[in-house]
């Protein structure tokens, strides 16, 4: 396994127990990246005006389409890091 791959699992565990809640835009983005991270580009149909949180979620990913694997991965640590 990568160091870059092994610090990003190591994020993702962090993330579960960090010192206090993040605001809501910061969660989007954590959720973007980690995405981004594992699934790449979103794809589908944006969710509707019924549904706000998947819309905002469908977005926050929408924002980092094309970011590559690494980056995104390099990029989440990174976030979680500074949250700590």
């Amino acid at each position: 396994m990568s160091d870059l791959k092994a610090a990003f699992l190591a994020a993702v565990a962090d993330s579960k127990q960090l010192p206090e809640k993040p605001d809501n835009m910061t969660l989007l983005k954590i959720y973007a990246l980690y995405k981004q991270a594992t699934e790449g580009d979103v794809e589908g149909k944006r969710p509707g005006f019924g549904d706000l949180v998947g819309r905002a979620k469908f977005d926050a990913w929408a924002g980092v389409k094309g970011l590559g694997t690494d980056e995104a991965m390099q990029q989440y640590t990174d976030l979680i890091e500074s949250l700590k």
